[in-house]
């Protein structure tokens, strides 16, 4: 079975071959596009051309060339049913469900399973983070309640706690929800007759036109159909959901984020090319790398731009400010070469003119700060020492610039 040979295996390294560019000196000259100029030349003046105008062509953009179109919002058969609930959860610290999501209505069509911790001590709806995981929702924290997928071995349950610190995000005040990304799309080069893909065939259809979303387009379409959950929760303050992601889900939640407006706060952490780290700069992975290596992440259109950044009428800073004016924080590991992590930066330094023309705070900052020194307004960055990994110094930045622009629920 599918599910079972994955989930007993980590997903797969993002290829780091000898030839890539760590070195600065090497990057090329480049110019950015200027996401307050439309395509017809006009200069972006006001917040209402931006909504009107500039936003819808960007998001085009990214949909036709990049991440491909996403070919339906909820399905109108959609469901979901509470498989469990506890009031008392991880000794009386948490309430706990696990919500299954039929996302055609059918018992044997494709689901996902949603788990939701809230805290006990939470005095009405709480804001919460909601994200992917990699292994399967037994993997992120060692509650023996928690439902095994299909062929998962028990012996694997809470071996991800340290990138899912459940306990301290709940004494901080937070919700979690997450939801293991293969029950959306399985993360397999040509395998495209399982997950939700197939929902939206035409007759005869068997694969993504090559227009359409692929893999990264899928689960971010996944995160959306959560947060229908999640707003419909009576724990959950649906105005204050924080989507966010690791690695390649970091790239899903910018892009879940910049298309579905109801995430109050996106965070990316290592998201790398695809993601936060500008491909003009050509540092670390390519965007010829990425198409090479996981070519079913992205449409087949964003072939095109292979070894051809300079040609891409946009570039990540624009995926960002199409997240404008709501809060976004760009995470960073020093060790991480390999996801870019002063193009991260300045993906985020340059989404700063469109928060600025809506009235929010850019990143305040000019150059990259240091270490484990969180910076900005609306914007924020951080990096912090290490490698590709999501730590606890990541969470308690995630929980810090998240009370910062969102609050904390009230406790008992």
């Amino acid at each position: 079975m599918l599910a079972a040979a994955v989930l007993s295996a980590s997903p797969r390294a993002e290829a780091q071959p000898a030839g890539a560019n760590y070195d600065e000196s090497k990057v090329p000259d480049y110019t950015l596009p200027d996401p307050l100029v439309a395509e017809d030349g006009t200069r972006v003046m006001s917040p209402e051309q931006w909504r009107d105008v500039r936003r819808p062509e960007i998001l085009r953009l990214f949909s036709e060339l990049m991440y491909g179109k996403t070919p339906g919002g909820r399905p109108e058969r959609m469901r979901w049913e509470v498989v469990d609930s506890s009031d008392d959860a991880l000794d009386g610290l948490a309430t706990r469900k696990q919500i299954r999501i039929f996302f055609d209505g059918r018992d044997d069509g494709p689901r996902m399973d949603l788990l939701l911790y809230t805290p006990a001590a939470a005095e009405g709806p709480v804001p919460t983070f909601l994200g992917l995981n990699f292994r399967g929702n037994h993997t992120v924290f060692p509650d023996p309640a928690i439902l095994l997928p299909d062929g998962a071995d028990e012996a694997d349950r809470g071996e991800r706690r340290g990138r899912w610190p459940i306990d301290v995000i709940l004494r901080n005040g937070f919700g979690v929800a997450t939801a293991w990304y293969f029950d959306i799309d399985p993360d397999v080069k040509d395998q495209w007759s399982d997950g939700v893909h197939p929902i939206f065939y035409a007759e005869g259809q068997d694969r993504p036109l090559p227009d359409e979303w692929g893999a990264i387009g899928a689960w971010a379409w996944g995160l959306s159909r959560a947060m229908d959950y999640l707003e419909a929760d009576e724990d959950v303050d649906g105005s204050r959901v924080i989507v966010l992601g690791h690695s390649r889900l970091g790239k899903t939640s910018l892009w879940a984020g910049a298309q579905d407006e109801r995430f109050a706060l996106v965070i990316s952490n290592d998201s790398g090319c695809g993601g936060a780290a500008l491909s003009r700069r050509r540092f670390g992975e390519t965007v010829e790398r990425i198409n090479t290596t996981f070519p079913h992440w992205f449409s087949d259109s964003f072939n095109q731009f292979n070894a051809n950044e300079d040609s891409l009428p946009f570039d990540q800073h624009m995926l960002i400010a199409l997240i404008a004016p709501r809060p976004v924080l760009v995470c960073s590991a020093e060790e991480d070469l390999w996801a870019d992590p002063r193009g991260e930066f300045l993906s985020a330094k340059h989404a700063g003119p469109v928060y600025r023309l809506l009235g929010a705070d850019d990143l305040g900052v000019d150059e990259m700060p240091p270490v484990n020194t969180l910076v900005g307004g609306t914007i924020g960055y951080h990096i912090r020492p290490g490698a590709h990994d999501v730590t606890l110094r990541d969470w308690d930045v995630f929980m810090e610039f998240a009370t910062l622009r969102l609050g904390r629920a009230a406790r008992r």
